[in-house]
């Protein structure tokens, strides 16, 4: 990148992501979308490093648990989830956690990089 130009290079071999290419691809990633949660529905989400439990509230935030949370002292805080990313800033904004994404709250704070997802409806978060 040049220091007063702002444009950047595209490495040899990798190829840049259109806004399209970017939106199909959300439709393709697996995992548990906003639109998918109901009030008390629990998303079980392991990362590399942690364990997290979020559980869904009426007004769109989360009481969440686990991993950092725990650690920091701060089990069942109330957070916003900004979405899934690859690593760069671009975020699937509809995906609460996706397998192989990295999960962003409205903070900022983003975990490493989720291994797998579990939606437990809250019907049976007894089960």
């Amino acid at each position: 990148m040049s220091d007063t130009s702002g444009i950047h290079r595209v490495a040899p071999g990798r190829r840049a992501i259109t806004l399209d290419g970017l939106a199909g691809a959300a439709e393709l990633v697996d995992g548990v979308r906003r639109r998918e949660l109901g009030p008390g529905d629990r998303v079980v989400v392991s990362t590399r490093n942690s364990v997290y439990v979020l559980i869904a509230r009426l007004d769109g935030t989360f009481e969440a648990s686990g991993g950092w949370f725990e650690r920091e002292g701060e089990g069942g805080a109330r957070v916003e989830i900004r979405g899934c990313t690859a690593g760069g800033r671009a975020i699937f904004t509809d995906h609460i956690a996706a397998r192989g994404l990295f999960l962003e709250f409205g903070d900022g704070l983003r975990t490493t990089r989720i291994r797998s997802v579990r939606l437990i409806p809250a019907g049976r978060a007894g089960v």
